[in-house]
């Protein structure tokens, strides 16, 4: 559900849009600026805020958001709401993932962050977030033909879409994240879910490709020395080589060797895992990176709300 933000300015073209994504490992907000074109709209990043508040390690440890970690939130949603101000921000939509949807606490905290902050957070299920991702990913896509795996990780939950032939097939959402694993909270039946899913699709599918999205798999292409820069993407094998040479290293020294902050050092070797064991079971021999996520899906649905909303009241006001 898209919201508006109350400001006392207006830009002078175009619109900007904001997306809150609060996720198991980092919470983030991200503005765009939309301009329309002669065939479609440009879009720009406006402002990219990205928190480590970790709310996973609460929630998949002892099944709750902590009163710290609560009060964290509040402050950073109010943060988000003046920056939304700032930046006159039309619409938005807040969504909260994996560690909200588990959090016992959850639905009570959402309705205290609305009370304190005035942001109206929704907790969306793993085919909601599926959903959003892979609407954004058509767009990225283009005219690619063949078939494709989209492969969301985040610290809560894997979302994975199969396209072929630039057709939907299946769209699936496991608790297998980043976080759940550095927890041991992920139960080995989501293991065989996943395996026992994607051994099938690989059966039916042949060459399938893997696209990646979230923060671990973007900083993973960014570390790799090999890459097709043109086209976004590196090997399974190169990203098997970095992976071990990360996996060989405690956190400090990851944190030294690769310029890492804490918050990534630690997930990152989790997330590697989970798209090497993706990629084993396909048989992909590459993984695009574009710069994509969750928070750019958001933006893209409220655009294309708001343009049939506009074209709906066009059509009603004709004669």
């Amino acid at each position: 559900m898209k919201h508006t933000i109350t400001s006392e300015t207006v830009p002078a073209c175009g619109t900007n849009y904001a997306a809150i994504d609060i996720g198991s490992n980092a919470v983030r907000l991200l503005i765009k600026h939309v301009e329309e074109g002669p065939d479609a709209p440009e879009m720009s990043k406006e402002l990219m805020v990205r928190v480590p508040l970790r709310l996973g390690f609460d929630v998949f440890a002892r099944g709750v958001i902590s009163e710290r970690k609560e009060k964290d939130m509040v402050r950073v949603m109010k943060a988000f709401r003046q920056l939304m101000k700032v930046y006159d921000v039309e619409e938005y939509r807040a969504c909260a993932t994996s560690a909200m949807r588990d959090a016992r606490n959850g639905s009570s905290i959402i309705r205290r962050i609305a009370r304190k902050t005035g942001i109206r957070v929704e907790i969306i299920d793993g085919q909601e977030e599926a959903r959003i991702i892979y609407n954004n990913h058509l767009t990225y896509m283009g005219d690619r033909k063949g078939n494709y795996m989209y492969v969301d990780v985040g610290g809560g939950s894997t979302e994975i879409n199969l396209l072929s032939e630039g057709q939907l097939v299946c769209s699936r959402s496991y608790n297998i994240g980043t976080v759940r694993i550095l927890n041991e909270a992920v139960a080995e039946s989501e293991w065989t879910r996943l395996k026992t899913d994607l051994a099938a699709l690989a059966q039916s599918y042949s060459d399938i490709n893997i696209v990646g999205s979230g923060g671990n798999i973007n900083k993973l292409y960014r570390l790799a020395e090999k890459k097709d820069k043109r086209v976004q993407r590196m090997s399974v094998v190169t990203l098997q080589a970095l992976h071990e040479a990360l996996r060989a290293l405690p956190v400090e020294e990851r944190m030294a060797k690769y310029a890492l902050k804490p918050d990534r050092a630690d997930v990152i070797v989790p997330a590697g895992n989970i798209f090497l064991l993706i990629a084993g079971i396909v048989s992909a021999a590459y993984i695009y990176v574009p710069v994509i996520g969750l928070s750019d899906g958001i933006i893209d649905e409220i655009y294309e709300n708001h343009k049939l909303e506009r074209e709906r009241a066009l059509m009603q006001a004709r004669p």
